[in-house]
């Protein structure tokens, strides 16, 4: 199966971390990924490096490969306007997102426009829901992260960097402070989970928390806002510790785990399972390719039925 993936981020986010583990995955189940991206954009970069065959995303580009493509999958708002507009193939959006969905006619438009969405939590799928959109087009495909391994018995507190309004960095500045503990805001999550006692992971609003995620598949536990989807995968006192958006709330989470370092073992390693379980870069492709073949069996079914 061919699949056309688009995305329009110009920065190497989560959600477009997301769309590279999506594509080198159907990849390596022996589906045929092609990866639209900007021209200059680090996603771009680093397919191309990975020998991910991809192209840099045109209006053009985009309504000619569609045409040669069994579907098309958008990642983000942007590609999902443009393939809305020029696809001429299925097209499968993914919802990142929670916030609400605009009531304007031209966003009714483009949300019609899907043949099916993927929301990567249940909260987001009921975002989805609460727009009109039928249950049956919806599908819930969880993010996926590869499973780190790290020395345990990390000291140091760790934040991704943000420039996000919605996420609460300087309430986990505030927080580190008042509890007495280094906290490193990190852009290079991978390596700084290395040395971390805990992830501190604040927002006002989220789909998931793909970098949430990634620390608990590293065995990491997460100190969360109980925020969107982040509850689905950080389950209190199972996986980490779920906190109000209030400094006294989130400093009590941080002295807890700073000063229980059996706590943040078991919380870490529970984690780490439930993500083995369930959340790795196997079960999203596999999820996907389900979801796939359930959309194109009603136009085989066609085919197959026709007159000769």
């Amino acid at each position: 199966m061919k699949i056309l993936h688009v995305d329009a981020g110009k920065s190497m986010r989560g959600g477009q971390w997301q769309t590279f583990y999506l594509a080198m995955g159907q990849k390596t189940l022996g589906l045929s990924p092609l990866l639209l991206a900007p021209a200059r954009s680090p996603l771009l970069r680093l397919a191309r490096e990975r020998g991910l065959e991809c192209k840099p995303l045109s209006w053009f580009t985009l309504w000619r490969e569609s045409r040669r493509h069994a579907l098309t999958h958008a990642h983000d708002a942007r590609s999902h306007t443009m393939a809305a507009l020029v696809a001429r193939s299925p097209l499968v959006v993914t919802r990142r997102v929670a916030f609400p969905i605009g009531t304007s006619c031209w966003s009714k438009w483009k949300y019609r426009r899907a043949a099916r969405y993927f929301a990567i939590s249940r909260f987001v799928a009921g975002t989805l829901q609460a727009a009109g959109i039928p249950a049956e087009r919806i599908a819930l495909v969880y993010d996926g992260v590869p499973l780190e391994q790290r020395a345990p018995g990390g000291r140091k507190f760790v934040a991704p960097r943000w420039q996000d309004s919605r996420k609460a960095t300087q309430l986990a500045r505030q927080a580190a402070h008042a509890a007495g503990v280094e906290l490193i805001e990190s852009d290079q999550l991978l390596k700084d989970l290395q040395q971390a006692r805990a992830l501190i992971y604040l927002s006002e609003v989220e789909g998931l928390g793909s970098a949430a995620l990634l620390a608990l598949g590293a065995g990491i536990p997460v100190i969360a806002s109980r925020a969107g989807g982040l509850p689905e995968i950080v389950r209190h006192e199972q996986t980490g510790l779920l906190v109000s958006n209030e400094l006294d709330s989130v400093v009590r989470a941080i002295r807890r785990l700073d000063c229980d370092e059996a706590l943040a073992r078991r919380l870490g390693s529970q984690g780490r399972e439930m993500v083995k379980n369930g959340f790795t870069l196997a079960h999203m492709a596999l999820r996907s390719v389900h979801e796939y073949q359930k959309l194109m069996a009603p136009a085989s079914a066609s085919k197959e039925g026709s007159p000769q």
